[in-house]
């Protein structure tokens, strides 16, 4: 049985981190063979009291937190892979909630040579129990409002470009690298970006499922969109390859109906048009 470690950057999440964790605890996979590092950015609520609490009352799993004092999603996920010891990696979010059964298929997947980054499906939950956080919930998950980002809607295993939350080999991070610091958002899309350039494989397996949270506020959504868009639109100018017809489409129909013409003004443009993963961190 090979050993895992999860990986998780996270800021003031005190309301949703013992959920996580807690799913992480009722996995199938065995808990001598796992181990949790959560690489917190300097959370400012109860978010590492939460923490504390959890490890008193759970001893049977191993979980460490380290600093992100740089208090981005990429050095965090960087700063937990240093802390590592397993031979797989699985990146998780601070907002999400894994089917008890997802580190087992994750590893079966891996060890089955499917792909050299696995990932699965996502549930998407409410973030506020009101009618407007329910929409976006609706919103986020339908195919109309995720274009082509499969992992929010796939029903059949595939080849794909990205999924989200991947799980991979240790031994892949000597062949590409670890997460880009340099992009403060769409860090697991270039990550694959890089995976497909070597000549490896992305796979997305629908029975591989978990729950996130969307966001509960259209001031939140808005922000996060902004951000991805911002972030996306760099990372495809490092990679243009990767660029797909409907995203260009988006990103031209946007800029062009909203008269703007300055390179910040596409990028803000583009960020609203882009729905993608949601994470955990300060610019939220």
């Amino acid at each position: 049985m090979p050993s895992v470690s999860i990986i998780i950057p996270c800021f003031n999440e005190q309301i949703t981190i013992c959920k996580l964790l807690e799913a992480i605890y009722a996995q199938t996979f065995p808990r001598l063979d796992l181990e949790v590092v959560v690489a917190d950015g300097m959370s400012t609520d109860g978010t590492r009291a939460e923490i504390a609490a959890f490890i008193d009352s759970h001893p049977g799993l191993h979980i460490a937190v380290v600093d992100n004092l740089k208090r981005h999603i990429p050095a965090g996920l960087n700063s937990a892979l240093k802390e590592t010891r397993g031979e797989i990696i699985i990146r998780l979010d601070a907002h999400s909630m894994p089917y008890p059964d997802y580190v087992e298929r994750c590893v079966a997947d891996l060890e089955a040579g499917l792909g050299d980054n696995v990932g699965g499906v996502w549930e998407i939950l409410p973030g506020a129990d009101t009618w407007l956080g329910r929409s976006i919930a609706v919103a986020a998950a339908h195919p109309l409002g995720v274009g082509d980002a499969f992992y929010r809607h796939a029903g059949k295993p595939a080849l794909v470009d990205t999924v989200p939350f991947g799980a991979f080999k240790r031994e892949l991070l000597a062949l590409v690298g670890f997460f880009d610091e340099t992009l403060l958002s769409n860090e697991d899309y270039e990550f694959n970006a890089r995976i497909r350039k070597t000549g490896g494989k992305v796979w997305l397996d629908p029975s591989i499922r978990s729950v996130y949270f969307a966001r509960g506020s259209l001031p939140g959504l808005a922000k996060q969109y902004f951000r991805y868009g911002f972030w996306k639109w760099r990372m495809l100018q490092r990679y243009p390859d990767t660029l797909r017809w409907r995203q260009a489409l988006r990103h031209c129909s946007c800029s062009a109906s909203s008269g703007w013409r300055s390179p910040g003004s596409s990028w803000a443009c583009f960020g609203s048009c882009w729905p993608r993963r949601s994470s955990s961190m300060p610019w939220h």
